[in-house]
């Protein structure tokens, strides 16, 4: 990583926020596509509630880690400037929207519209997630935002120690 690490204004001690929460919503929304498919697959009314619940999880753990996300791209000019973090930001807020539809499909008949309206919904988002990971994990590891500067200065130094002494035990 040869840029400048992005200090983000979203941070507990130091550990940026909205990393640390978005695994909670992904894996509810995730999961979501699991109880689609064995209710789908059962008939089982237990599928379409348990849904019901990883459906609101879903949406609103990532509303909230969503809000986190926004606040760093408005309040971090670094941030800002990246496109891809346009492009994430925007993948998610359509992500978010889909989230909030499976949810709403669900409510007050949580069987009623599963097939096939909430497993497609819960599919296309499951596809969603997929991209939008993509683009967030570029933000991490190609742009360096969120990375301690500390320790990426450590990290750099460790991984130059390594190459040393296996270019050392080459010439041996």
């Amino acid at each position: 990583m040869d840029v400048a690490p992005i200090r983000s204004r979203m941070a507990l001690f130091g550990h940026p926020i909205h990393p640390m929460l978005i695994h909670f919503p992904v894996a509810a929304l995730l999961g979501l596509i699991g109880t689609d498919i064995g209710y789908a697959l059962t008939g089982d009314s237990f599928w379409a509630r348990a849904g019901t619940w990883l459906a609101a999880i879903g949406m609103l753990g990532g509303w909230f880690s969503g809000l986190i996300g926004v606040l760093d791209l408005v309040l971090v000019r670094e941030i800002r400037r990246l496109v891809i973090a346009w492009c994430h930001g925007i993948m998610a807020v359509m992500l978010l929207s889909l989230a909030t539809l499976n949810w709403l499909l669900r409510l007050g008949d949580v069987e009623g519209l599963i097939i096939p309206w909430g497993l497609y919904v819960s599919l296309l988002s499951g596809v969603m997630i997929s991209i939008t990971s993509f683009l967030g994990g570029q933000l991490v590891y190609d742009h360096a935002v969120g990375v301690a500067a500390e320790k990426s200065i450590n990290r750099a130094r460790r991984n130059e120690k390594i190459r040393n002494i296996e270019e050392d035990r080459l010439v041996d």
